[in-house]
């Protein structure tokens, strides 16, 4: 078949499908669905293929882009990644690269006339797509981080045994308390979104919340102790002191020994002697031997209390904006899971000012026990008696 030809049967084929015909045409046959389209009205309006008209010969016509510009390509991508294609001063590099800027910089760059939709689909076809950064690269590995991981384990797994309390700790992101934007959506009515403020200025908010997260791995058990002044080692501590006298006294009253794994930094950072001093204050006051394991530097995704507590607040909460600490305390204490985890949560409006010391008299009258391994990231306190 000639052009006309071809292109009076797709049409026929089309008229004949219906609704939707054109596109299903196109699909199957590869001829453009403005061709299928003209074809269909060209056969409508009573059009055959016996009629005796001019016919293109066969390769006239507009040659592809392509074989027009045959360097288009390598210019593109230079326009795209300059900085691993060998353009660093590329105007695009610190731009948004859309399709039509690509095409307007095609134009200003190298003289090539494109339409974004062009753009499109040479980026379609050498494989390229729309990806946000991804965040995987976790910087230089500490040499014991995998040693670590092994211990912490091992630790874990010794204490559930023997009905030790094991427990994961850490600081949730601080949100601002207020009609503010919260990221997430949720089911509304149509066209009745939540209202919230347009910009997020820290002056409009009520407050600040600093949830503090005690997971409790073996009863699946989370507990919140949301914050509104600082983020400090005496609030962390706090938090873990209110987890014991609200839950953990009462789930293992014959508890000797309470086992926490934790960041290596943030206010449970196993490099502040504050830290190191309210644990040790806390093991005196209930008589108890406290455990610490710190995750090695730039690990704290690995901790459970981000990704069995923390990830199921924030679906909890997504798409709602944080407007009272009551609205806090409520998203968190209702955040449940498919495997039975269940949540507390308590405000806690107390000052914790920064900048607390630690005198080194105070230091050397810790109680505290350094593991053989790595000692500074495992240890234990136990308690003193009354005039240690």
């Amino acid at each position: 078949m000639d052009e006309r030809a071809r292109r009076l049967w797709g049409g026929t084929e089309a008229d004949a499908i219906g609704y939707g015909g054109v596109a299903i045409v196109a699909r199957a046959t590869g001829l453009a669905i403005s061709t299928v389209r003209k074809g269909r009205d060209e056969v409508r309006s009573g059009a055959s293929s016996d009629d005796v008209v001019n016919v293109r010969r066969k390769g006239g016509g507009r040659r592809p882009f392509e074989e027009e510009h045959p360097d288009a390509w390598s210019q593109l991508e230079k326009l795209v990644d300059p900085v691993t294609r060998g353009d660093p001063e590329s105007p695009l590099r610190w731009t948004c690269k859309s399709t039509h800027a690509l095409a307007l910089e095609m134009f200003l760059r190298y003289g090539v006339r494109m339409t974004d939709k062009t753009v499109a689909k040479l980026l379609k076809q050498h494989e390229y797509s729309l990806q946000a950064p991804s965040k995987s690269v976790e910087g230089t590995q500490h040499p014991d981080r995998n040693a670590q991981f092994e211990h912490i384990n091992a630790k874990a797994e010794d204490c559930l045994e023997r009905g030790v309390p094991v427990i994961s700790v850490d600081t949730k992101k601080k949100e601002l308390v207020g009609n503010f934007k919260n990221g997430g959506r949720e089911w509304q009515p149509q066209g009745e979104p939540e209202l919230v403020d347009v910009h997020d200025f820290p002056s409009d908010a009520v407050g600040k919340a600093i949830p503090y997260g005690v997971y409790d791995v073996g009863a699946n058990d989370g507990f919140v102790s949301v914050g509104t002044d600082h983020d400090t080692p005496v609030f962390a501590v706090t938090s873990i002191e209110a987890w014991w006298k609200q839950v953990g006294s009462k789930r293992y009253p014959d508890a000797r020994e309470i086992f926490i794994t934790a960041d290596a930094g943030g206010s449970n950072s196993y490099r502040s002697h504050v830290w190191k001093f309210e644990l040790q204050r806390l093991a005196d006051k209930l008589d108890v031997a406290i455990r610490v394991s710190h995750f090695p530097p730039g690990t704290s995704k690995w901790n459970k209390v981000e990704h069995r507590l923390f990830s199921f607040i924030s679906i909890n909460w997504r798409g709602r904006p944080l407007r009272s600490y009551e609205t806090v305390i409520s998203l968190i204490s209702n955040t449940k899971n498919r495997g039975g985890l269940v949540v507390r949560a308590r405000l806690d409006r107390r000052r914790y000012p920064t900048g607390k010391k630690v005198s080194l008299r105070e230091l050397r009258a810790l109680k505290i026990e350094r593991d053989d391994f790595h000692g500074d990231w495992n240890y234990v306190f136990r308690p003193r008696n009354a005039t240690g």
